[in-house]
């Protein structure tokens, strides 16, 4: 019987997710695997994840590649995975509870700071900023913002308008931008902790009846959507957190580890900032990005 794998991401509507969904699929195909997903109907929400988690197990998967949804509030239920022996494959966000064979992601703080140090200098080291913040409960969010902060306190000519809370969500983050039009006038750049929250920015902005001088705007994922941004001069910059690579590498981790190999216990994938000058690489749908190679991500990690 070929290996089964339980997938499980966020939340369905943040294009990352999707993307993560897309690279175990592919890969577990071209390993002769399957893949079954467990996504909240709610995004984000612990009590559904919770739920999905003992029906994955009752269900005997040979492995689960698994992103919590909080930290902490799905612990009791993450153990349940080494109660049953199916191996974890942790991603994006660190699981706290449980054994896992090895966790797959990047270096959020330092990407942050990188996103954050390249948009201080397109603005020539002064100005005024407005940050969108992610998730509270998101590890990724916190180690961004915490980011974020690394790179103002190297910059005391550049200053925070306010700061909104986007969820990682564009309607979400759409919404409070609008309802923070007062903060608008003046700023000159949004710093925004991922691509669903850096569109749901430039909605409102290309919503706004004032047709004058628009702030840059940053993100972090490379979405597609956020690419055709930046090749269009929409946007400025995003970071290139690749879920759908992580959720690839994962997934063969999984296979390679039912078959019997060693596997690193952390997996870090290096991260690029994407602009004008280099985003021809991305620029297209996430079918159409290649799957990583293992041998040469394992080799940048060791």
């Amino acid at each position: 019987m070929p290996p089964r794998i339980a997938v499980f991401t966020k939340n369905r509507t943040n294009p990352a997710y999707a993307a993560a969904r897309l690279g175990a699929d592919r890969v577990a195909a071209r390993f002769g695997a399957t893949t079954a997903h467990y996504v909240p109907d709610k995004p984000d929400d612990v009590g559904e994840q919770i739920a999905l988690i003992e029906k994955a197990i009752a269900e005997r998967p040979d492995a689960a590649v698994f992103v919590p949804v909080d930290e902490t509030a799905c612990n009791g239920a993450i153990r349940g995975f080494d109660a049953a022996n199916i191996p974890l494959f942790n991603i994006i966000t660190r699981t706290t509870a449980g054994r896992r064979v090895t966790f797959v992601g990047s270096d959020d703080r330092a990407l942050a700071k990188n996103i954050a140090g390249y948009l201080f200098a397109k603005l020539t080291h002064q100005g005024t900023i407005i940050v969108v913040e992610g998730t509270p409960a998101s590890a990724t969010s916190r180690e961004r913002l915490l980011g974020f902060h690394d790179a103002l306190a190297e910059e005391p000519a550049i200053k925070v308008r306010c700061s909104l809370r986007g969820d990682y969500q564009r309607d979400v983050a759409r919404s409070v931008f609008i309802g923070a039009v007062k903060q608008w006038p003046g700023v000159d750049a949004v710093l925004c902790a991922n691509d669903a929250m850096a569109l749901g920015v430039l909605d409102a902005l290309a919503a706004k009846a004032d047709r004058g001088d628009r702030p840059l705007v940053v993100g972090v994922n490379a979405i597609p959507e956020a690419v055709a941004a930046i090749a269009a001069g929409r946007m400025l910059a995003t970071a290139d957190f690749d879920a759908m690579k992580m959720s690839s590498i994962a997934t063969e981790a999984a296979v390679r580890h039912l078959r019997g190999e060693a596997i690193p216990a952390e997996i870090i994938l290096q991260v690029q900032v994407v602009d004008a000058g280099n985003c021809a690489a991305w620029n297209g749908p996430f079918e159409a990005r290649l799957d990583p190679d293992w041998n040469a991500v394992i080799g940048q990690t060791s």
